[in-house]
């Protein structure tokens, strides 16, 4: 039985919905058609889409006897995790001639890495990214010649917009087909010890960039638990993966059949009797189960606006209040760093995706009766682990083990880390945003004192090596909002944050900016909304103002009289000298035209 308050959630978001997501499925109903694509287009047409074509697939394709697979990628060979897409669609292809079908790459997109562009101006351009992949997804799959789409991605922005893409193919079977981690490298513990030594001028560029490299080493996801190993965690428990896919290593027997049968899978799902198109999986209750499984593992902050946005695309209206609410039940049951010092590595040994969909499910915290790429058979078979068959060239799955390998990692609901999850919403007179909480040591949860407001995060590493922050602070970070510059990733801040923490000094932040899903150990109120740029809040606060951040009240507000700090007159910010360079011009209209931060900070729903 699914938990009560699990299940007024859901209804609540279905009543909202009720109207949106109608007309969304009208949508989907008409462009889906009878038969196979190529019967719809002019000889013209058709000509033109399999002119290129080896002539098998080409005979496949005029005569409609087998499914046409279009193939989405973000492949290129800077971004690690995407780097072993290059050799994919060959492989696909093949695969799915075993199978009785054909397979073309529809089209690419682009695949930002948040990790090279932190701190730069390119940064401003990621979270838009995320809307031009899914236009790029949609022109993709615009030329009507596919009856199922394969995609091929896997970090921060790709995934969500991947999914907002599919999403206006609703009418298409869909599957994604991740590259998976790499293996694990130097830990993420030492990676961060260098990180603050540098910081402090103890060791120089040469032994940093030593570091840096130990861990991020090899082709695969980054190994901590950010926003990419966040996607596949999201994706996987929202059935648009094949089970136990998300964290097996590139270059492997089992990526490699586990790639094979996703071929395979797609193929069956796009036959007459066994239809599944995307529109049928991804449906309120999915969204509610990739909330749960979001708090449940102390997740990426960014799917508070990636999971708002994509639900739009399905005509589904989810909001923050919908996933405190969730939080209140869903206990944390991961450590995984940066919520602990484990990498996705050791999660997946320890019990991984299995190992938390049984434990949810056992506890009616996931809705059991969901539609995935499998089919009809709901969230079941989540719980069982990929292995290679007897041949090696095939992939079984058998039940998982039923106890956790490592409870330092991953542990039962009947003991989990918190009994809430690992994100909290925090309200009061600054306006809304939300804290990654899972990261944070009791003494963090609670901080009250004096605001430092910064207009960019270049001036807090200055104001730190001239020594003047050896005190306890809230450093307000402001016009760094969607409208305001992208709302780029504030993680360059961390490690001197982070050495002042360790110095024994009380600070947190609070910006209307995001930040890195590698984040977490020092208390961050991110996501302000409404934005400075807007006339928010907090575009109203002042040096020296009297902050007070309470996660375990979900409390945010600075301590000044209500009628002296609502009648002061918002600070204004000349973002003229950012709003060129690196690219940043081409996004001018969609900074202007983008949402706020509750909304999903998107142009496009």
């Amino acid at each position: 039985m699914v938990h009560s308050k699990v299940q007024a959630v859901t209804e609540r978001i279905i009543l909202r919905s009720e109207e949106s997501r109608a007309d969304y499925l009208t949508q989907v109903e008409k462009a889906h058609i009878e038969g196979r694509a190529s019967a719809h287009l002019s000889c013209g047409n058709l000509a033109h889409a399999i002119a290129a074509s080896p002539q098998r697939d080409k005979q496949l394709i005029a005569s409609g006897r087998g499914p046409n697979l279009g193939i989405v990628t973000a492949y290129n060979d800077m971004l690690s995790a995407h780097q072993p897409f290059g050799t994919y669609p060959a492989r696909l292809k093949e695969a799915a001639t075993r199978h009785g079908a054909s397979a073309q790459v529809a089209g690419g997109v682009p695949a930002m890495c948040d990790g090279v562009t932190q701190g730069r101006p390119g940064m401003e351009l990621g979270l838009f990214s995320r809307d031009v992949i899914a236009m790029s997804s949609a022109v993709a799959l615009s030329h009507d010649m596919f009856e199922g789409a394969m995609f091929l991605g896997t970090c921060d922005k790709i995934v969500p917009g991947m999914v907002i893409g599919a999403l206006a193919f609703g009418h298409l079977p869909t599957i994604f087909v991740p590259a998976g981690p790499m293996p694990t490298g130097l830990s993420n513990t030492e990676k961060v010890r260098v990180r603050q030594l540098y910081a402090e001028g103890k060791v120089g560029r040469a032994e940093l960039l030593e570091a840096e490299s130990a861990s991020y080493h090899s082709a695969g996801t980054c190994t901590f638990y950010g926003t990419a190993n966040s996607n596949q965690m999201l994706i996987e428990i929202m059935g648009l993966q094949l089970p136990g896919s998300s964290f097996v290593n590139p270059g492997t027997g089992l990526r490699d059949a586990l790639n094979e049968a996703a071929v395979a899978q797609l193929v069956t799902i796009t036959e007459p009797s066994q239809h599944t198109p995307i529109a049928k999986i991804l449906t309120e209750k999915a969204f509610v189960n990739g909330v749960v499984g979001l708090l449940a593992t102390g997740g990426s902050t960014n799917h508070t606006l990636h999971l708002v946005a994509m639900a739009r695309a399905a005509g589904i209206q989810l909001t923050w209040q919908d996933m405190a609410d969730l939080s209140e039940v869903v206990p944390l049951l991961c450590h995984v760093y940066p919520n602990g010092t484990a990498d996705i590595n050791h999660f997946a040994a320890a019990g991984g995706m299995q190992f938390l969909i049984r434990e949810l499910l056992s506890a009616g915290l996931l809705h059991p009766d969901v539609h995935t790429v499998l089919g009809d058979s709901g969230l079941k078979p989540y719980c069982c682990d990929p292995f290679l068959n007897d041949a090696g060239d095939g992939v079984v799955w058998r039940p998982s083990a039923e106890e956790s390998a490592d409870t330092s990692v991953i542990r039962p609901v009947s003991n989990p880390f918190s009994h809430h999850g690992g994100l909290q919403l925090l309200e009061g007179n600054l306006g809304r945003s939300v804290i990654k909480v899972s990261a944070l040591k009791t003494a963090q949860l609670k901080i009250r004192a004096p605001a430092i407001v910064l207009h960019n995060q270049d001036e807090l590493l200055a104001r730190f090596k001239a020594g003047e922050l050896e005190r306890d602070f809230i450093v307000v970070v402001r016009f760094q909002g969607p409208r305001a510059n992208g709302m780029p990733e504030l993680h360059k801040l961390m490690p001197t944050l982070g050495v002042l923490q360790d110095r024994g000094f009380k600070v947190a932040l609070v910006t209307d900016g995001r930040m890195s899903g590698a984040s977490g150990k020092v208390p961050a109120a991110i996501h302000m909304s409404p934005e400075a740029v807007e006339g928010g809040a907090i575009a109203r606060v002042r040096n020296g103002d009297l902050i007070e951040l309470d996660c375990e009240a979900g409390v945010l507000r600075v301590l000044v009289d209500e009628k002296v700090f609502a009648a002061r007159k918002p600070a204004q910010c000349d973002l003229s000298e950012n709003a060129r360079g690196m690219g940043r011009e081409l996004f001018a209209n969609m900074r202007a035209m983008a949402s706020g931060a509750e909304t999903g900070a998107s142009i496009l729903y």
